[in-house]
């Protein structure tokens, strides 16, 4: 069974240690090398990170001399809002059946 785009995005995200280089590149472009530096693993290890990031279209990168250049591609991240939003709206549709309930007056039980 072939992957959806949503299905890698959440599986890239799953991992915490690229939502953490997701988290870093909110502040700006960084090299391959300024995002592994706070992480104890080899320098491949997080370019595996990377590059799965860049499968799910989460990061793009670029080349500047022999640098690798990333920063983030919110397109893929307004498409997850945007999944996100049909259950919102699900959610606030229970909610305010869930309150029209909740302030109906009782109805009297006596004869």
């Amino acid at each position: 069974m072939q992957k959806t785009a949503l299905d890698q995005v959440f599986t890239a995200l799953a991992d915490p240690t690229r939502r953490a280089i997701l988290d870093r590149l909110r502040q700006g472009e960084a090299s391959a090398g300024d995002l592994a530096r706070p992480f104890a693993m080899s320098q491949p290890a997080v370019s595996r990170h990377l590059a799965t990031l860049s499968g799910a279209g989460l990061v793009t990168q670029r080349r500047d001399g022999t640098r690798r250049i990333f920063r983030l591609a919110p397109h893929r991240l307004t498409e997850i809002d945007a999944w996100l939003d049909g259950f919102r709206a699900a959610m606030e549709e229970n909610y305010a059946r869930l309150d029209s309930l909740l302030t109906e007056p009782e109805a009297d039980d006596a004869p």
